[in-house]
C-alpha cells in the first residue's frame, strides 16, 4: 500500500493566474499566506504553475491574442530563475513546495527546483505522455477530477498504483467560479468508496462561502483541500473564485471547527487543553532588542535576542523576523512589539489579536 501520510490534512494554496507573471507580487503572496499558515498551525503547500512556453504553445499561434488561454499564458510567463525565487520563498515560509507542470519540460523543472508534490490538472488526466513523465519523477502526486470519466479515472489511479506512487484524488468541479449548487459534494463519498487506499480531497472554486464546503467535505471524509489564492491590488484584477489571506484564515478556522465537531479518531493525538497552552505560553521566549534599533531598519538575527518572559503584544521565537522592517524605534533591551513592525503579523487583525492575548 502506498504512503498516504503526506496528503493527510493538507491544504493546497494555488497562486492564481500565475500571479500575473510578476515575481515581486508572487513573493508578496507567498509571504502573506505563509504567515497565515504558520499562525493557523496547519500543514499547507503553496502551489505554482509551470509551463515551458516554447514547447507548450505551437510557434505559429503565439501571437494569437484572440485565443484567451494562449494570450494569458504568454502574458504571465516567467523564467526558471524567477520560479526558483518563489520556490525558495515557499521553503523559507515553512510550506510544502508544490507545482502543476503542464508539459514534460516543466516536470524536469519541478525536479530541478526541489518540488515535493506534483499536481495534475483536471485537463491532463488523460495526457498519457505527460503522466508517464510525471511517474518517472517518483514524487507524490495529487490529481483533480473535474470533467474526468470514470473509466479514465480508474485507468489513471491504476497507473500510479502499479508504480507505487502516493496519490491523492480531489473531487473537483471545473467551473470558475462555481455556484454552491454546482459543488456535488456527495462525490466525496463515491470517491472514498471506490478508492479506499487513497486520500480523497476537495478542490473548489465557489465564491459565496468557502467555509461551508470545507466543513461538509471534512465531515464526509475529505482530508486534502485546495483553493486558489491572491491578494487584492489596484493594478490587477481579482478573480471571484480566489481567496485573500483573510479568507484563508477563515477557511482554516472552519476546518478546525469541523474537526472539533466531528471528533478526532482514536489514532490522533488528543488536542491540548487551553489551560495547558496557557501554561506553555509562559515558557515561550520573547524578542528583545540587542541595541537601540531605529525605525526603517530591516531586522536580522544580530539585532535581537530571546528571553522570558513573553509580554502581551510582544513578538516571540515563533515568528519569522528576518528582513522585516521596523516602523518605530525600539530601545536596547526593550520588548519588540507587533505594532513596531511592517508585517502580516501587524496588518491582519486575527494575527495581531492572537499576539496580544498571550504573555504577561
Amino acid at each position: 500500500m502506498v504512503n498516504r501520510d503526506i496528503f493527510e490534512d493538507l491544504f493546497v494554496l494555488e497562486l492564481a493566474n500565475n500571479h500575473w507573471g510578476d515575481v515581486r507580487r508572487g513573493l508578496r503572496i507567498v509571504n502573506e499566506f505563509s504567515s497565515v499558515v504558520r499562525y493557523s498551525n496547519v500543514r499547507a503547500a503553496i502551489k505554482l504553475q509551470f509551463r515551458d512556453v516554447d514547447s507548450f504553445i505551437h510557434k505559429d499561434f503565439r501571437s494569437r491574442e484572440d485565443i484567451r488561454y494562449i494570450k494569458k499564458t504568454i502574458d504571465t510567463q516567467m523564467s526558471k530563475e524567477d520560479f526558483g525565487q518563489l520556490v525558495e520563498a515557499v521553503r523559507r515560509g515553512n510550506c510544502i513546495r508544490m507545482a502543476t507542470p503542464f508539459d514534460e519540460t516543466s516536470v524536469d523543472t519541478c525536479i530541478e527546483l526541489g518540488i515535493e508534490i506534483i499536481k495534475i490538472a483536471s485537463s491532463d488526466t488523460t495526457d498519457w505522455v505527460l503522466l508517464e513523465r510525471i511517474a518517472k519523477a517518483k514524487l507524490p502526486v495529487m490529481v483533480s477530477t473535474g470533467g474526468t470519466s470514470l473509466k479514465d479515472l480508474d485507468d489513471m489511479v491504476s497507473f500510479f498504483e502499479k508504480r507505487d506512487i502516493p496519490l491523492a484524488i480531489n473531487h473537483c468541479v471545473s467551473l470558475y467560479p462555481a455556484e454552491d449548487s454546482d459543488l456535488q459534494l456527495n462525490q466525496i463519498d463515491f470517491l472514498r468508496r471506490r478508492y479506499p487506499y487513497h486520500i480523497i480531497g476537495l478542490s473548489t472554486h465557489e465564491y459565496h462561502d468557502c467555509r461551508s464546503s470545507v466543513m461538509i467535505a471534512y465531515a464526509k471524509g475529505a482530508r486534502a483541500f485546495e483553493r486558489h489564492i491572491d491578494i487584492k491590488s489596484d493594478d490587477k484584477p481579482f478573480s471571484p473564485y480566489c481567496s485573500t489571506p483573510e479568507n484563508i484564515a477563515e477557511w482554516f478556522e472552519a476546518y478546525k471547527k469541523a474537526k472539533e465537531m466531528c471528533g478526532a479518531p482514536g489514532v490522533d493525538k488528543v488536542p491540548s487543553s487551553e489551560k495547558e497552552k496557557q501554561y506553555l505560553d509562559t515558557l515561550v521566549r520573547g524578542v528583545y532588542a540587542r541595541d537601540n534599533l531605529k525605525a526603517g531598519k530591516l531586522l536580522s538575527p544580530e539585532d535581537y535576542y530571546l528571553a522570558i518572559p513573553l509580554q502581551k503584544g510582544q513578538l516571540s521565537c515563533r515568528e519569522l523576523l528576518n528582513d522585516i522592517k521596523l516602523l518605530s524605534d525600539c530601545p536596547k533591551d526593550g520588548a519588540l512589539k507587533v505594532d513596531m513592525i511592517d508585517s502580516p503579523y501587524s496588518r491582519f487583525p486575527n494575527l495581531k489579536e492572537m499576539i496580544y492575548r498571550r504573555g504577561l
